[in-house]
């Protein structure tokens, strides 16, 4: 059977019967952007990696309990998310430190972690605004609280609707709408004030 060819439900289910080809599928499918959504809120690639790992551990422990009416992205992101904020919580992690991060990143992982504002015909001039954009907004994006980053990254980066993020947040989609909308205040806030 070619696993590549079916859904997510679809190897959800055989995953639940314990052919473990199926849950390596949808860990192929979801690794990197299970990774890159903890990677964006704990801002640390070693953590990152190890939440992201636990979460698909609990996920293929838990798979039983996966229901179908909802998308499988939506489930595994809220386990991703669900470890990542009590990650925060217990370590009180310093997600951001305006003169710089305690753990020096990388140039790759400024990269993966920068939220990208770039066009295919942009200019040399263009490009460098473009990324010191990016770099402001990354920095503001790790000043908000979890909630507030979490549901801004899920609906914005990550493209899902108001109740998938509700879903995933495991909050009503009016609280997702006030997250959302104190996160974006509290971004531009921070943002002139980088600007200023």
């Amino acid at each position: 059977m070619d696993y590549a060819k079916l859904d997510d439900k679809e190897l959800a289910a055989r995953a639940c019967e314990g052919r473990q080809r199926a849950f390596r599928e949808l860990l192929t499918r979801y690794e990197r952007p299970v990774f890159s959504l903890v990677f964006r809120m704990v801002r640390d690639r070693e953590l990152a990696e190890d939440v992201a790992q636990e979460a698909f551990v609990k996920a293929f422990n838990a798979i039983h309990s996966y229901n179908p009416s909802y998308k499988f992205s939506s489930w595994i992101f809220k386990i991703a998310n669900n470890m990542a904020i009590d990650r925060l919580r217990k370590k009180e992690l310093d997600t951001v430190s305006i003169h710089g991060s305690p753990n020096a990143r990388s140039q790759d992982e400024e990269e993966e972690s920068r939220i990208t504002l770039t066009a295919q015909d942009e200019t040399p001039d263009q490009y460098t605004e473009n990324r010191e954009l990016g770099n402001q907004i990354e920095e503001a994006m790790g000043h908000l609280r979890p909630e507030y980053r979490t549901a801004v990254l899920l609906r914005h980066v990550e493209g899902h609707s108001y109740q998938e993020v509700a879903h995933i947040m495991e909050v009503p989609v009016g609280t997702v709408k006030t997250f959302i909308h104190r996160g974006r205040s509290e971004l531009k806030e921070l943002l002139a004030g980088a600007t200023a």
